[in-house]
């Protein structure tokens, strides 16, 4: 089969809030081949500790490119400790000019605690407004519910949560089986 061929996988809502010196990021555990799901409880958000540093990435895409880019990630910040946002600038520009990474079809949220940024194969490296980043197939449900959360007197990690349940119910590529890292700046 071609690509233009294959059923589309599907699956991943990823969502990072920070708030009150802490930053959590979340995600489903749902992958999805066309319409059925493949399964329900993959992991899909890490903590490494590249040079003593703790980090926490969570991905959306397919799950190979992603390990290939965490790998590249986690070489970058050994390589400039305590570093995150040069670190995923370098990850970036490997990634938008090496001919092996621009196949790669990932997208990642990474936090020290400090800073929250997305990472995209297409160079970016952004630095969400309002606090809040999410990606995958119910990212912007999972974004649109953490904004509306944001000002109530939950804490980060109960904005992500009722935030992704709320995706869960809305977009049929999320699930509630949930992973939640969460790290303190």
């Amino acid at each position: 089969m071609t690509r233009d061929e294959f059923p589309g996988w599907h699956g991943t809502t990823i969502i990072g809030v920070k708030k009150d010196g802490e930053v959590v990021i979340a995600g489903d555990g749902q992958v999805s081949l066309g319409q059925t799901v493949i399964k329900g409880t993959a992991r899909k958000v890490r903590r490494l500790s590249p040079g003593g540093y703790d980090v926490v990435v969570g991905f959306a895409g397919s799950t190979a490119d992603a390990f290939t880019l965490l790998e590249r990630l986690e070489a970058k910040l050994e390589a400039t400790p305590g570093q995150l946002a040069r670190a995923s600038v370098e990850l970036a520009k490997d990634w938008r000019t090496d001919k092996y990474l621009q196949k790669l079809e990932a997208m990642l949220i990474v936090t020290d605690g400090t800073e929250l940024l997305i990472i995209t194969g297409a160079g970016d490296v952004l630095e969400p407004e309002h606090n809040i980043a999410a990606i995958g197939s119910g990212g912007n449900f999972a974004l649109a519910a953490a904004r509306g959360l944001f000002d109530s007197d939950r804490n980060a990690e109960a904005v992500a949560r009722d935030a992704m349940k709320i995706a869960s119910d809305i977009c049929v590529y999320t699930n509630g089986n949930l992973t939640v890292e969460k790290i303190k700046s």
